[in-house]
């Protein structure tokens, strides 16, 4: 498909490489798909790394910046997707490092068991409790790399780049925390 082709398809069906040549050269309209086409997935990782919805946005909203601000140094367009990922996630990082404060585990949605009732109810809750207070125990930067990993659902290799670590310390730290989770947790299982 030649450039002149592009002009006559749709910008919502063109692929994210096009999308990016097009941002890059200053055609909001194509960042607007962009920011239409991958924000969800964005925001849904936000809210799980931070402590509310609109600290999730926030997050979001300021990695769109970034990204506008920034977007002539992606190489590959077809890579934004896992681009505006690290983006999302070093902005949460950052916001939650700034505060100190990693409790953000409260933001994870448990799947309601099958027989939901008072009684499960209240056992999935004590269980969240349980976690929290075992992931409150764990060192500080113990429990940075497990929610990044469980939560965020990052790779070591992206966790190691986020926290400027080696991915042997990633794995080491992961394997301490699952080992204090599992002793702690112990009588859930």
């Amino acid at each position: 498909m030649s450039a002149h082709d592009d002009a006559r398809v749709p910008l919502a069906e063109l692929g994210d490489r096009v999308l990016v040549d097009r941002a890059t050269d200053g055609d909001g309209r194509a960042f607007e798909v962009i920011v239409r086409r991958h924000g969800p997935l964005m925001r849904a990782y936000a809210i799980r790394l931070m402590s509310s919805t609109a600290e999730a946005d926030d997050v979001v909203q300021e990695s769109f910046i970034t990204a506008w601000q920034q977007l002539h140094t992606l190489t590959d367009g077809s890579a934004v997707k896992s681009w505006l990922m690290r983006i999302v996630s070093r902005k949460g990082v950052d916001r939650l490092r700034s505060r100190r404060r990693y409790d953000d585990i409260d933001t994870v949605e448990v799947a309601a068991p099958e027989t939901s009732g008072p009684e499960s109810s209240a056992q999935v809750s004590s269980q969240m409790e349980a976690l929290k207070k075992a992931l409150a125990n764990l060192p500080e930067q113990q429990r940075e790399c497990w929610v990044l990993r469980e939560v965020g659902g990052l790779s070591y290799d992206e966790i190691a780049e986020q926290l400027s670590v080696p991915v042997p310390t990633v794995r080491g730290r992961i394997a301490r925390a699952r080992e204090t989770l599992t002793r702690e947790l112990e009588g859930w299982r």
